[in-house]
């Protein structure tokens, strides 16, 4: 029925898949605009012709595909083929599959091929690949550090006084800390590409969840001069997931501090429409620079220099994809001092059980 209802050419052209369909005789009667568009040959030069000819598809080892697959001398059982990767013969790689639309005694009437670009199947798995290796990356210094001390601690003790062990057991701690919080990023990432974060809103007093956020700062050692916090207007009632908003205002002060200087300025005031709440988060840096706006929230993204030391690139992407999950949107542009300013909404919500 697909075939019958997308065999006009118009309707074919408007599918964002690559599609060439073939009538019992093997002649190409469908080669739509996304077909040319990905394998460079026009429609008027497709169609009648063998399609085996239009679309010599080899696998990975070179083997021609149609002759393995045999679409109208094979089983008349089958009525599709799974995607899979197959190759033009310039080495345009295609992810391929296939249809039958068969008659009287299982005869093929019409045999549909779908075809879908590559390359952002390619960039994902890249993307994973890099995931994994940051992980290793990540996660090989601090454990190396924890089962050194440990090791050392286990097998000399006695050699040790009390300062030593201390030392070594607060840095033992703080490498599990580190540890710890790769593996939230982690999870994080995993349940916003998902799709499956889990709100629990309850009231908040967002400028309170950003005091806390400075104290915490100021008691870990940085300057308590080094922040300053305006409340600018009459906030509605906030229904947030408290835990996540500490997340996000915690990873947006952290990029400021360790990526930006001076001042770290937080407002927070009522959203344009007045049912919400919008924060910035602005330092006086260098900012961030207008070609690289685009990729900020992406993954592995690292700021100016691209300092591996200042973390897993994970914080940004996380922090974006928090805020949307309350309904809310972020931004990035530069500050009035010259800095980057970090600036997300977040609608009022409403209780868990009300939604």
């Amino acid at each position: 029925m697909a075939a019958r209802a997308l065999s006009g050419p118009e309707q074919a052209d408007d599918l964002p898949d690559g599609l060439l369909v073939a009538d019992r005789d093997a002649r190409v009667v469908v080669f739509n605009t996304a077909a040319e568009r990905m394998t460079g040959i026009a429609a008027a030069a497709a169609l009648g012709c063998d399609f085996r000819d239009v679309l010599p598809l080899h696998d990975a080892e070179g083997r021609d595909w149609w002759k393995c697959l045999a679409p109208y001398d094979g089983l008349p059982t089958r009525t599709r083929h799974p995607e899979r990767s197959l190759f033009l013969p310039g080495g345009t790689e295609l992810l391929v599959t296939a249809g039958y639309r068969r008659g009287d005694g299982g005869r093929v009437e019409r045999f549909s091929v779908c075809m879908r670009d590559a390359q952002r199947r390619a960039r994902q798995e890249r993307d994973r690949a890099d995931l994994v290796s940051t992980v290793a990356h990540e996660l090989r210094s601090p454990l190396t550090s924890v089962k050194g001390f440990t090791a050392t601690l286990l097998a000399k003790w006695h050699r040790f006084n009390d300062d030593q062990k201390r030392v070594m057991l607060e840095t033992v701690n703080a490498d599990a800390d580190r540890v710890t919080r790769l593996i939230t990023e982690l999870l994080d990432v995993s349940r916003i590409e998902a799709g499956r974060l889990e709100m629990r809103r309850q009231v908040v007093d967002l400028p309170d969840e950003v005091r806390k956020v400075i104290a915490g700062r100021v008691a870990a050692g940085d300057a308590e001069d080094r922040f300053r916090f305006e409340v600018r207007g009459a906030l509605p009632e906030m229904w947030l997931d408290p835990d996540k908003m500490d997340q996000i205002l915690g990873n947006l002060v952290e990029n400021a501090v360790r990526h930006g200087a001076g001042t770290v300025t937080i407002v927070v005031e009522p959203d344009a429409h007045k049912e919400g709440a919008a924060v910035s988060v602005r330092d006086e840096g260098e900012g961030i620079p207008p070609e690289a706006v685009q990729r900020v929230f992406r993954q592995f993204w690292r700021g100016p220099g691209g300092n591996r030391r200042g973390g897993t690139g994970l914080g940004l992407y996380i922090v974006k994809g928090l805020v949307e999950a309350h309904g809310g949107a972020i931004t990035v542009r530069r500050a009035p001092g010259g800095g980057a300013e970090f600036r997300f909404t977040v609608p009022a919500g409403a209780p868990d059980h009300a939604s």
